[in-house]
């Protein structure tokens, strides 16, 4: 008898290089603006590179956000800008991203990559803490696509002050969900141990309707009901 679990490992290949290579080879490439931005940020923070959203990501979410057509997009963590150049690109004119991050240094590439990409009127960087900035924001549901990738012990935080500002209809997209295959473990600590906690509160929410896939790291999609 196949259980359901052994049906569904099945159908899952495994992740070789070559098999990478055929998914990237089968989206939409990267512009030249955005393959810059993913060499330069390896580059230059060899060490915090891991932290740029997986290349098949920028084609995904700017598929989202012409899905919904996007107009009002927030993104929780910036790093050097890859997601949001993807994001904002995708965008009709008139269109206004968010960005909000702590590092002065590492948006600095981001401001250059939405220079170079033709969109720096339709971002806007704010430094600070996010929760802060979330909560300076409208009360009223007006955002039409939210990215959260930014430190994993404020997920619960940002995801409490996103969810009231969704539109119905608006998707919050959140990273890393799958904490590099350490959510399994009921014995986790730190960043692993707040996403354990992220995903049970998401799955519990019931403003929300909600898929967690095996893209890249783990990436959650949340539909505002």
């Amino acid at each position: 008898m196949t259980t359901a679990s052994s049906a569904g490992r099945d159908k899952r290949p495994d992740q070789t290089p070559e098999l990478y290579r055929y998914v990237l080879d089968h989206n939409p490439p990267l512009d030249p603006v955005q393959r810059d931005l993913v060499e330069l940020t390896h580059t230059r923070f060899p060490d915090s590179a891991s932290m740029q959203s997986a290349q098949e990501q920028g084609p995904l979410l700017a598929f989202l956000v012409r899905l919904v057509g996007a107009r009002h997009i927030v993104e929780v963590g910036t790093f050097t800008g890859f997601s949001s150049l993807s994001m904002a690109q995708a965008m009709d004119d008139g269109g206004k991203l968010v960005a909000l991050d702590v590092s002065e240094e590492w948006t600095a590439y981001a401001r250059e990559a939405w220079e170079k990409g033709g969109v720096a009127d339709r971002v806007e960087l704010r430094i600070g803490p996010a929760a802060d900035s979330l909560r300076a924001m409208p009360a009223e549901p007006h955002i039409d696509l939210a990215y959260l990738d930014a430190d994993k012990p404020g997920y619960i935080e940002y995801w409490e002050e996103l969810v009231p500002r969704m539109r119905p209809g608006g998707l919050v997209v959140a990273d890393n969900v799958l904490f590099h295959g350490r959510v399994t473990d009921p014995a986790a600590t730190g960043g692993a141990a707040a996403i354990r906690a992220f995903n049970d509160h998401v799955a519990a929410d019931a403003r929300m309707d909600s898929v967690l896939l095996t893209v890249a790291d783990g990436l959650t999609v949340a539909r505002r009901r």
